[in-house]
């Protein structure tokens, strides 16, 4: 086995177990405080602060694993991690509700910051440890992102399970520990050296970007927040108003997300593909934004038509034909992004590209919260089809091959 792909092995072997934890985590904050009867706005609210840190952290991350390199930022976003989780154990029930949301958004942000640096650094550890052309990065970015999405469904099932099982804080001490011992194995696995180049040297240099990286990190936005509009609190919450459990809806929410990865790994076989990486892939990525918008309006209009029978099972099934079109989308815009990264700093690329998807997930889990208080399910759908519209758009000017100018004057 060649070092190049011992490295890639054991970086996605360290993002799973982290994954598996950050999954448990969404699914134990959702539903202990759903629980306590807070409204949807304040369960979106929860989670604010770990998406908006993750805008920062995956920006500094990306510079960081440029300049230390990609190990030394797994570690201190899995140390990180571990301070989120402890802290949360410590929340105390005699706590009022202002001290509790203030606490647990303060913890939220510790693990958003966490999961955004462990994002950006083994994402970029693909890029580095690729050696063989287009197709190879595409494989590669399919089943490293596939099989994570697929870690965090199970994870979302296991952070019911725990829920049910063990409590809140004794989850939270499990799931600590789970990453301390992922933390230890990657200080001794990998070469410390891993993606380290020159970094950036001003901000102006640190945003200066691509037209690609530009106009995909915006497309970025719009895509996942199109998700997180209605997965975050709009469907858990509909689907519990309609007599689902907690251990029901966290099953649906892991097998949406398992069979959203395993699509994704299996990306590269619905897209067709070129010689130079991107004069067939742009093409595509446009075809599939148009798909998946149709899908949500579609839904909305269903579930308003008077008389229709068992509208959480239609959700579920429309929602599953979703998450395969976005499923393909997904994993084509991860390819893209390192595709049209530059080499040399590849981290700083895709640590911008992540921030702006930590950008997406935060507009779209405020939105997921208002929109179901304001509109219920369909105003989370509507929300979704016209950030769709806006990410096809954007897609619609991605630039081919022969068209890309990197911001340093280099081609792509």
């Amino acid at each position: 086995m060649s070092d190049a792909v011992r490295n890639y092995l054991i970086v996605t072997a360290s993002y799973w177990g982290f994954t598996l934890v950050d999954g448990a985590l969404r699914m134990l904050v959702l539903f202990h405080f759903f629980k306590l009867g807070y409204s949807p706005f304040t369960l979106a609210f929860l989670f604010l602060l770990y998406e908006f840190a993750g805008i920062v952290s995956n920006l500094v991350g990306g510079w960081l694993a440029t300049r230390f390199g990609i190990p030394r930022m797994l570690a201190l976003g899995q140390l990180l991690q571990i301070a989120g989780l402890v802290m949360l154990s410590a929340l105390d029930p005699a706590w009022t509700a202002a001290l509790s949301v203030a606490y647990v958004v303060a913890a939220q942000g510790i693990a958003g910051v966490a999961k955004d640096l462990t994002k950006t650094a083994s994402k970029s550890a693909i890029k580095a440890v690729s050696t063989d052309g287009s197709r190879e990065l595409f494989n590669l970015v399919a089943w490293f992102t596939g099989s994570k999405n697929a870690m965090k469904g199970v994870g979302f099932f296991l952070g019911g399970l725990l829920l049910e099982t063990v409590g809140f804080r004794m989850a939270l001490w499990l799931m600590a520990g789970l990453i301390g011992l992922i933390l230890v194995a990657g200080l001794f696995l990998l070469p410390r050296e891993l993606g380290k180049a020159k970094g950036s040297r001003t901000v102006r240099e640190l945003f200066a970007k691509s037209p690609g990286v530009n106009l995909l990190a915006a497309a970025r936005v719009f895509l996942f927040g199109a998700r997180d509009v209605w997965f975050v609190v709009g469907l858990p919450v509909f689907l519990y108003a309609y007599g689902w459990n907690f251990l029901s809806v966290g099953a649906f929410l892991a097998f949406w997300t398992i069979a959203y990865g395993v699509i994704q790994a299996a990306a590269p076989r619905f897209v067709s593909r070129s010689d130079d990486g991107l004069t067939r892939e742009v093409p595509s990525a446009r075809l599939w934004s148009f798909a998946l918008m149709t899908i949500p309006l579609i839904l909305a209009v269903v579930l308003n038509t008077p008389g229709v029978p068992h509208p959480d099972w239609i959700i579920v099934a429309g929602l599953t034909l979703f998450g395969f079109a976005f499923a393909v989308n997904s994993s084509l815009h991860s390819y893209l992004i390192l595709a049209y990264a530059g080499s040399e700093k590849a981290a700083e690329d895709v640590g911008f590209y992540y921030a702006a998807n930590a950008a997406g997930r935060l507009a779209g889990i405020l939105l997921s919260g208002l929109l179901y208080q304001a509109g219920g399910m369909t105003g989370c759908l509507l929300g979704s089809a016209l950030m769709l519209a806006l990410c096809w758009v954007l897609t619609l000017l991605l630039p081919t091959r022969a068209d890309v100018a990197v911001a340093a004057g280099k081609v792509a």
